[in-house]
């Protein structure tokens, strides 16, 4: 795991499960010779943390809610890449499995930041 100064659980949760889809990845081209699902996942992966982190330094609550809601979103379509790599089987339900329980909390976490900073506008 990865740590900062300031410990910030999503940052360093979505940072990690780049990692892990970054992985992924690099499995799917290699042993599967999977390109177009695999890019796919990469992009909307590993965008989740990049969204998350760029909504720490928005310049207000709107553009911090507005950058946490495409993170929101890039998980949800990570959600569906990773069904449908399992459904086709390209990755184990049980590779899946870990992938969709991690990305799960991670929707949770960035729902919850968001509630909370929508009642405090």
């Amino acid at each position: 795991m990865v740590h900062r100064e300031k410990e910030n659980i999503i940052l360093d949760k979505t940072y990690n499960y780049a990692i892990r889809i970054v992985k992924l990845y690099q499995y799917l081209c290699k042993e599967k010779k999977e390109f177009e699902l695999s890019r796919q996942i990469l992009r909307s992966g590993t965008s989740i943390g990049a969204n998350v982190e760029e909504s720490v330094g928005g310049h207000s609550r709107k553009d911090f809610l507005a950058k946490l809601g495409v993170s929101y979103r890039e998980a949800r379509e990570t959600r569906f890449w990773l069904k449908l790599l399992r459904d086709t089987n390209y990755i184990s339900t049980e590779q899946c499995e870990s992938l969709l329980e991690d990305l799960e909390e991670i929707i949770r976490i960035i729902t919850a930041i968001q509630k909370t900073t929508k009642s405090n506008i």
